[in-house]
C-alpha cells in the first residue's frame, strides 16, 4: 500500500512537466560524444523531441527490424532504447571498416553480436548523459541506466516494462556528414527513481567580499558630490498665471524670512533648517536645526514658519548668547569645524539676516 502511495504521488508531482530543458540538450551532447569517442562517427542530430507516452504508445514506436535494448535503471527499473538499422549499421561499419559505406543499408533482422558491438557505445552515452545532467532535475529520471539485454523479438515487449508512463526522447541523426541518416529512440520511465542532483558545494552562497572592499566602497561613497538646495519658501500658482508673469511684477511671499531658510536635497527633502546672513562679503547659511521629521520643504506660499529652538546655545550653561537658534541635536556632519571642541568658529562675524520686504520681485 505504502509503495503505490509513494508512485500516485510522484506521478502527480511530475504531471505538470515533460522535463527541463536539460534532457534534449543533454541527451544531443552525450550520444554525439559518445559515437566518435567510441567509434569515431561524426553524429550530428538534427531534430529532437521529448513526450511522455503510455505503455501502449510506447509499443507502436519502434521501427521495423530496429535494434531494441532493454535498460537496467535505480530501483529495479526498466527503460528501452530503439536504433534504426541505419543508425545500427553506421557504428558497426565505423568499428569494422572504419568508414561509413555510401550505400544504402541492408535491412536485415539484428543478431546479438551487433547488439554486443553497440553496447560499449550505448553505455558511454548513458554516463556522459549523467555528467551532463549532473546538476539538472531531470537527473531524477535520466540517471542511472545502463545496457541490460538484447531483444531480438519485441512482442514480449509489453510483458517486460511496467504499465506506466515513459519520457521519450526521439533524436533524427545526420552521420559521417549527411552519409546516412537514422533514427535514435530513448525510452525511460517517467517516475524518477535516480538520484537528486548535488549542487556545487558553495554555489548558493554568495562570494566573500575582497579584503579591504567595504572601506574602499565607503571612502568612494562618501566622497561622491551632494547637492543641497537653500529653499525661503516655495509658491505654487496656476499655470495661467505664472505663463502670465511680466518683468517688474511682485511676488508676495507671505511670512518669509530670511532667518528660516530650508535647506533640502535635490528631491525636495527638507534636511534642516538655516539662517541666511553674510560671512567675509559672501552669502552664507548657519545651521539652526534639523528639520522636524526630515521630510517636505519650506512650506508652500510661505505660510508655515519654522520656531526656533528654545534653551541656550550649544556652549551650555552661561554660553553667550550669539542671536541664532541652538544647534543641540544637529549631527556633526552639519555642524562642520565649528562643532569640534577648540576649532575655530568659522562664522565668527555672521552679519544679521536681511528682510525680505514681504515679496520677491521678478526680474526676467
Amino acid at each position: 500500500m505504502n509503495d503505490i502511495i509513494r508512485r500516485k504521488v510522484a506521478r502527480a508531482a511530475a504531471a505538470g512537466s515533460d522535463g527541463g530543458p536539460g534532457a534534449d540538450q543533454g541527451w544531443r551532447l552525450a550520444f554525439a560524444r559518445a559515437a566518435r569517442d567510441g567509434t569515431g562517427l561524426l553524429v550530428e542530430v538534427a531534430a529532437m523531441t521529448l513526450h511522455r507516452r503510455s505503455l501502449a504508445e510506447l509499443l507502436e514506436l519502434p521501427p521495423d527490424r530496429a535494434l531494441m535494448v532493454l535498460l537496467d535503471g535505480p530501483q529495479g527499473g526498466l527503460g528501452l532504447m530503439v536504433m534504426s538499422p541505419e543508425v545500427m549499421g553506421a557504428l558497426i561499419e565505423m568499428q569494422t571498416t572504419a568508414r561509413v559505406s555510401a550505400a544504402p543499408t541492408l535491412t536485415r533482422r539484428p543478431t546479438r553480436t551487433d547488439a554486443a558491438m553497440v553496447a560499449g557505445v550505448i553505455d558511454r552515452a548513458l554516463e556522459e548523459l549523467e555528467v551532463v545532467l549532473a546538476e539538472e532535475a531531470d537527473l531524477v529520471w535520466a540517471g542511472g541506466f545502463r545496457y541490460a539485454s538484447f531483444l531480438e523479438d519485441p512482442r514480449p515487449l509489453g510483458l517486460l516494462l511496467e504499465d506506466q508512463p515513459y519520457r521519450v526522447l526521439s533524436a533524427d541523426l545526420s552521420m559521417a556528414s549527411g552519409a546516412r541518416s537514422g533514427g535514435l529512440i530513448l525510452a525511460l520511465p517517467a517516475e524518477g527513481r535516480g538520484q537528486r542532483p548535488q549542487p556545487k558545494p558553495g554555489r548558493d552562497r554568495a562570494p566573500a567580499a575582497a579584503p579591504g572592499f567595504s572601506t574602499a566602497l565607503s571612502e568612494a561613497v562618501m566622497a561622491a558630490g551632494c547637492t543641497l538646495e537653500a529653499v525661503i519658501a516655495r509658491l505654487t500658482q496656476p499655470l495661467g498665471a505664472v505663463m502670465a508673469l511680466q518683468v517688474g511684477q511682485v511676488l508676495p511671499l507671505q511670512n518669509a524670512a530670511l532667518d528660516r531658510i530650508s535647506l533640502e536635497s535635490v528631491d525636495g527633502r527638507q534636511l534642516a533648517c538655516a539662517r541666511l546672513g553674510q560671512q567675509k562679503g559672501m552669502r552664507a547659511l548657519r545651521l539652526s536645526r534639523p528639520a522636524a521629521g526630515g521630510h517636505g520643504g519650506a512650506a508652500e506660499s510661505g505660510s508655515a514658519a519654522v520656531p526656533d529652538a528654545p534653551g541656550p546655545a550649544a556652549g551650555g550653561a552661561g554660553a553667550p548668547d550669539t542671536g541664532f537658534p541652538s544647534q543641540a541635536g544637529l549631527p556633526p556632519a552639519l555642524l562642520g569645524p565649528a562643532a569640534v571642541a577648540g576649532a575655530e568658529d568659522p562664522f565668527a562675524g555672521f552679519a544679521a539676516p536681511l528682510d525680505l520686504g514681504g515679496g520677491l520681485l521678478a526680474t526676467g
